[in-house]
C-alpha cells in the first residue's frame, strides 16, 4: 500500500517540483529556509493525499499548504518575539556572479516588504509562472482583485527597489 502511495505521490510531484521550489525560494526569504518549507509541505501533502480532490491542481494544493505553514510560522515568531536575520546564503546561486546575487538578494528583500497578498500574487505570477485564473483559485479572490494586487505590488516593488538602490549608491559614495 505504502509503495503504491509513494509512487502515485511522486508521479504527481515530479512535474511540479521546479515551480514549487521557485515559489518556496521566493516566498520564504527571511522567514525560514526554503528547504524546510518544501519538506514540511510535502510531508503534509503525502499524509493527506487521500483528501486531494483534483490531481491536476496538485501544485495549487502544495502552495496552499506551504502558505499555511508560513502563516503559522510567522504567528509563532510573533508570539515568542524572536527575529532571525535573513541569510542570503540560504539561496545559493550556482553561477556565483556577485552582481546577480546582489540583484536576487535585493529582489527578495524588496518582496519581503510588500503586504502578504501582493507578495504572494507577484511570486505566483512573475516567479512561479501561474496564470491570473490559477492565482484567483489559490487566493480565493476575483480576477480584478488579483490584477489589482499585481499592479499595486509591482508599483510598490519598483519604489522599494529604487529606494534601496539609491541608498546603496549613497552608502558606496560615502565609503560606509
Amino acid at each position: 500500500m505504502t509503495s503504491k502511495k509513494q509512487k502515485h505521490f511522486l508521479k504527481l510531484y515530479q512535474p511540479v517540483h521546479a515551480r514549487f521550489e521557485k515559489f518556496c525560494r521566493a516566498r520564504t526569504f527571511g522567514d525560514m529556509p526554503y528547504e524546510d518549507l518544501i519538506n514540511e509541505s510535502l510531508l503534509i501533502a503525502f499524509k493527506k493525499m487521500e483528501e486531494i480532490k483534483n490531481e491536476k491542481a496538485f501544485l495549487s494544493y502544495l502552495i496552499g499548504i506551504s502558505t499555511r505553514i508560513l502563516a503559522n510560522s510567522k504567528r509563532k515568531k510573533k508570539a515568542i518575539n524572536v527575529a532571525e536575520p535573513a541569510i542570503f546564503n540560504q539561496h545559493p546561486d550556482p553561477s556565483n556572479f556577485i552582481e546577480k546575487q546582489f540583484e536576487i538578494e535585493l529582489l527578495y528583500q524588496s518582496l519581503a516588504k510588500l503586504p502578504e497578498l501582493q507578495k504572494e500574487a507577484i511570486i505566483l505570477f512573475e516567479i512561479t509562472g501561474f496564470s491570473i485564473k490559477e492565482i484567483m483559485k489559490i487566493q480565493k479572490s476575483g480576477e480584478s482583485a488579483v490584477k489589482q494586487r499585481l499592479a499595486r505590488g509591482r508599483k510598490e516593488l519598483a519604489k522599494i527597489i529604487k529606494h534601496q538602490m539609491e541608498f546603496k549608491l549613497i552608502e558606496n559614495e560615502t565609503g560606509r
